[in-house]
């Protein structure tokens, strides 16, 4: 998480806008988004409901900047070379490790994520992304089990959920400073799932 670091101005503080994002997300997880008004970010920031509006247009602005940064993380694996040439299996195996990793390195941001229920346009449209990120993925399980690397009757929608929502379930108990790194839970998120699922 980044830590919000008043950037100075002459006369009076404020925040650049990395910073008042990273405090507006930890605002919205621990008081959800509706229950958060421009009034009490701003009384969190210490600064003026008028200097958030020097950066933003309003609170649907900032909620869709945290979503689309926890979005973008996601998409920009789907890119990446490991998860897109190879065997399905092991593009699943690299997309899952870094997925966890991503989670750990983006955990604010993806906690907002996955806490949106689709009660405002920005929340539909993040939904939908993520429902992209889920084809994505349902389609490297179709391809893994095509190719014969997965046990016979793994159902590859169910199988997609699983795996990911014992990712997401981070969100819940991870606490960066509780010790173990972002590759030691990757790597036990490997073990549970792919020994269980490559066929012997």
């Amino acid at each position: 998480m980044t830590t919000a670091h008043p950037a100075q101005r002459p006369g009076r503080p404020g925040y650049d806008l990395e910073s008042l994002l990273a405090v507006t997300v930890k605002v919205f997880n621990d008081k959800g988004y509706e229950g958060t008004s421009m009034e009490a970010l701003a009384q969190r920031l210490g600064i003026t409901k008028s200097s958030i509006y020097q950066h933003v247009s309003g609170k649907p602005e900032l909620l869709e900047r945290a979503l689309t940064r926890a979005l973008d993380a996601l998409f920009a694996l789907t890119t990446e070379r490991q998860a897109t040439s190879g065997r399905h299996i092991d593009r699943l195996e690299y997309l899952v490790r870094r997925t966890a990793e991503i989670l750990v390195a983006e955990l604010p941001y993806v906690t907002l994520l996955l806490r949106v229920r689709g009660n405002t346009p920005v929340e539909r449209r993040a939904l939908a992304r993520r429902r992209e990120f889920d084809l994505f993925v349902r389609d490297l399980v179709v391809g893994a089990a095509e190719e014969g690397d997965l046990r016979p009757g793994i159902d590859p929608a169910l199988t997609g959920r699983l795996v990911f929502g014992m990712i997401n379930s981070l969100i819940e108990w991870h606490r960066p400073r509780a010790g173990g790194s972002a590759e030691d839970l990757a790597d036990a998120v490997l073990r549970l799932t792919f020994e269980g699922m490559r066929r012997r």
